[in-house]
């Protein structure tokens, strides 16, 4: 089976001094790899294909012989990397915490430890009669969430 740290590292020299980063490299049984690449304004399909190109001259089919699929991270996958929370700050995204709970909100920072998500909740003020619009910024670190996910709404 083909080792999953050398497709990593034939991809990483590849993308070296590009806009692009690596979001997963996988090599499943029968010699199937998938890499997932991703930028700040999206993959098109001519990267792909340089890419695939690449990883084909330095792979030999003759030693082993593999299926190789190159694409971009899916709009509606979840986060595997910190650079897709970079790219997302200030996007609205979803949230699906450990402990169970699914918050929708925008991503307002982040870092190599965490990020901060801004969700927007009603709370009805003391004495008031109405409730009013708060916003308010919950820290998770990157364990302590099952996934985190671009929010697609259509109006």
């Amino acid at each position: 089976m083909i080792d999953k740290q050398i497709v990593y590292d034939i991809v990483a020299e590849a993308l070296q001094g590009s806009d692009c980063f690596i979001v997963d490299v996988m090599v499943r049984p029968g010699n199937n790899i998938v890499v997932e690449i991703d930028n700040e304004v999206g993959i098109d399909i001519e990267q792909c294909e340089k890419l695939h190109r690449h990883i084909e001259s330095k792979l030999d089919r003759d030693v082993e012989d593999y299926e190789l699929e190159v694409g971009s991270a899916g709009i509606t996958s979840p986060f595997k990397v910190v650079a897709q929370y970079r790219k997302n700050i200030g996007n609205e995204v979803e949230v699906l915490s450990c402990d169970g709970r699914k918050l929708s909100g925008v991503l307002k920072a982040c870092d190599e430890n965490a990020f901060t998500l801004t969700i927007t909740k009603k709370v009805k003020p003391e004495g008031s009669k109405r409730k009013i619009e708060v916003e308010e910024d919950i820290h998770f670190a990157y364990n302590e969430v099952k996934y985190t996910k671009y929010l697609i709404r259509f109006k």
